[in-house]
């Protein structure tokens, strides 16, 4: 149940949150905004035990805004979307596997130190700075994807991979209506597809 006392916490901490966000000091017009950049660098995976792993390399730079966010204490939620596709001359292509792997970024001002935390699995990982933590959400090893009784023997199918970071889980409520007037939060890389023969 709602209370008068909860209502008032979760308002000034909304207040916190965006006298940081938008009261900041005025950048100089000679420090340009980065806009942040995700892009897929190598993928690939690999059978074992009747299962598929995936590995691959992301390259995550963060925008100014989002950088700035985390620093006031939102986490940022990124997804990493895979996908099994049979490609078909005749139709459209099918979609016979997906799996959204997520994770959330956040910064912990009294200790100094970023978390990583697995969303599917509930595992942790702390880093003091923010370069590793994103330098750990980048590598992606022997992450299962797909179990090889759903693919048929000797089929040929495409893969593709992207990330993105989700506007409507970079900020929790209270603060959700931030999302609108930050909209540039919203990072995605393309998507990375190659073929493989089962």
């Amino acid at each position: 149940m709602r209370t008068w006392g909860s209502e008032i916490r979760g308002w000034c901490g909304c207040a916190a949150v965006l006298a940081a966000l938008c009261l900041a000091p005025h950048r100089p017009a000679a420090a340009q905004e980065d806009p942040g950049r995700f892009d897929v660098r190598t993928a690939g995976v690999s059978l074992a035990s009747g299962v598929y792993y995936l590995d691959a390399w992301v390259e995550y730079r963060l925008s100014t805004d989002a950088r700035e966010a985390l620093d006031a204490g939102v986490p940022l939620t990124f997804d990493l979307d895979v996908e099994f596709i049979n490609p078909r001359w005749y139709w459209t292509d099918e979609a016979v596997g997906r799996l959204t792997q997520s994770y959330q970024l956040q910064y912990h001002a009294l200790s100094e130190r970023y978390i990583v935390l697995n969303l599917n699995s509930e595992e942790q990982n702390t880093f003091a700075t923010l370069f590793s933590a994103l330098n750990f959400l980048g590598r992606i090893g022997e992450l299962p994807v797909i179990d090889a009784t759903l693919l048929n023997p000797g089929g040929v199918y495409d893969i593709r991979i992207r990330t993105q970071l989700r506007v409507e889980a970079v900020v929790p409520e209270p603060w959700g209506f931030l999302a609108f007037w930050r909209r540039e939060w919203s990072l995605r890389s393309e998507w990375y597809r190659w073929r493989m023969q089962d």
